[in-house]
């Protein structure tokens, strides 16, 4: 299993690259919108996932391990693929899409090209929990998190808790459930 690769970008269009490896090995990798806005060197880092199907093998590649976290997270949902989860990195940033699913916004993610109404609500079931690795998350994203366990310790709705968290503009996990609090009842 290929997890990262360097080399030299030798050939690159918006969604793909052609790596080549100091051995003389060129890899085709398959790459969102964001992450080619993210190349502008020769050289370059990415972390893979690697994709073996019966007819084909694929490489995606991110600049960003959040971004490969949320394609690898995306495409073990039934109905969505790569190139739908390709769609979706392309379409967000990590960021982003962590907060449209916390909002629960149907509106956002039917952007995506490919998602319709009925696989953006399935979308959206399925990541309810969806965060990004709590290594990489910053102390306004944990504080968001511990607020909506308080939440819905206190028996509100995860659903009705998420979308009152989108709008709050508190920082610190006490202040986030004074404002959530106010706008629950």
């Amino acid at each position: 299993m290929i997890i990262a690769i360097e080399g030299e970008v030798v050939h690159k269009e918006p969604t793909l690259l052609h790596l080549k490896l100091p051995n003389g090995l060129t890899y085709l990798v398959h790459i969102s919108l964001n992450c080619s806005a993210d190349i502008d060197s020769k050289k370059v880092v990415l972390h893979t996932t690697q994709i073996f199907k019966e007819d084909s093998q694929n490489l995606y590649g991110f600049t960003r391990l959040e971004e490969k976290q949320m394609f690898d997270r995306v495409i073990k949902i039934t109905g969505i693929g790569p190139s739908t989860a390709l769609a979706i990195c392309s379409t967000f940033s990590p960021e982003d899409f962590a907060k449209a699913v916390m909002a629960q916004d149907v509106t956002a993610i039917k952007a995506v090209p490919g998602i319709g109404p009925k696989s953006a609500k399935r979308l959206l079931v399925e990541l309810g929990d969806f965060v990004l690795d709590s290594n990489v998350t910053d102390t306004a994203s944990r504080a968001r998190q511990e607020a909506q366990l308080a939440l819905e310790s206190l028996g509100f709705k995860k659903e009705k808790v998420q979308k009152v968290l989108a709008s709050c503009s508190s920082e610190t996990t006490q202040d986030l459930i004074k404002e959530a609090l106010k706008n629950l009842r």
